[in-house]
């Protein structure tokens, strides 16, 4: 349940969260709205230990309040994550990691580190699909020296683009990195964020070809090859307005936010962090943004630092990643 006086201010989030106390009080009330609940065997009562842990009282399980959260085994104390979620949510165009490292005074690998689990959380969509009429494109992101003609992917960054058309305007969109344009890559991708039976509009790409066996009602523009590019460009931008809309703000922000500097292998996490914002961005006020992603930072574990950058042991050697 989101709160209808939340802060809406920074000096009234200073007010409200101001001590560890209130966060952890505020935490409580996210992670079990209707009272705690033993996450082991789901008993009521507990007791509190000297290390600030919840000892159930029947099957004497122990937890903490950030156990299996995105708080999960962090050493910071809460007052810097709820500053840190309130910035990233409150600044119309988020913030970058280096942004967050002078606003907090952490650690680069910190700052990164901490804004990663938070997008990982910011994916969590939810059970509600895309739906009625669903424009549905790709669009590539960073530079190709090879300069080939046509759809390949090269070194470039392939993004599926899933959007709702309601007419003059977007509905809710889906962005999902993909490895390429071929078959079970695009219309496996479109089962998982578009409903059943829903009309999806697409160009061409012989790719799409397979949505109509799934059950959706394909409507399919093409797009003439025997035009110049810039013709084509055209074309492709009047037939899926709102999909190349949603492309463009998506370039304009990784490249104002984050210079760019944004790797292919991390890149589905910043797409959650546009989605999220993108999806909210008719909110009565940004702090709803808070609240709604503490309360999907509590259903998410987040993965430790070694996990992230990839490496298969936390043994390994320390490599400060880079957006």
């Amino acid at each position: 349940m989101l709160e209808a006086n939340f802060p809406k201010t920074l000096v009234e989030f200073d007010l409200r969260f101001g001590s560890e106390e209130a966060c952890e009080l505020y935490l409580v009330r996210v992670r079990w709205p209707q009272g705690w609940r033993c996450p082991n065997c789901g008993h009521d009562r507990a007791w509190f230990t000297c290390r600030r842990h919840y000892h159930c009282a029947r099957c004497k399980h122990q937890t903490s309040l950030t156990a299996g959260t995105v708080f999960h085994g962090t050493h910071k104390p809460l007052r810097l994550w709820f500053k840190a979620i309130f910035l990233v949510t409150t600044q119309k165009n988020g913030l970058s990691a280096k942004a967050l490292q002078r606003h907090l005074g952490l650690s680069y690998a910190t700052a990164w580190t901490w804004l990663h689990k938070l997008r990982a959380a910011m994916g969590r969509y939810g059970q509600v699909p895309l739906g009625h009429t669903v424009e549905v494109d790709e669009t590539y992101f960073g530079s190709d020296k090879s300069r080939r003609p046509g759809r390949h992917k090269g070194n470039k960054a392939l993004v599926l683009i899933a959007v709702e058309d309601r007419g003059k305007t977007m509905g809710r969109a889906r962005l999902v990195s993909l490895p390429g344009v071929d078959g079970p890559s695009v219309v496996g991708a479109v089962q998982a964020h578009v409903a059943p039976a829903s009309s999806v509009h697409t160009d061409g790409l012989a790719g799409y070809q397979g949505l109509t066996k799934e059950g959706y009602h394909h409507r399919v523009d093409y797009i003439s090859r025997g035009r110049t590019r810039a013709e084509r460009a055209a074309i492709a931008s009047a037939a899926f307005p709102h999909a190349h809309r949603l492309a463009s703000l998506l370039g304009r922000w990784l490249l104002g936010t984050h210079q760019g500097a944004v790797r292919e292998k991390h890149l589905q996490a910043y797409l959650n962090e546009f989605v999220f914002r993108f999806n909210r961005r008719r909110a009565r006020h940004r702090t709803l943004l808070f609240q709604r992603l503490c309360q999907q930072g509590v259903k998410h574990k987040a993965q430790p630092y070694w996990r992230i950058v990839g490496r298969e042991a936390p043994d390994q050697p320390l490599r400060v990643a880079v957006a």
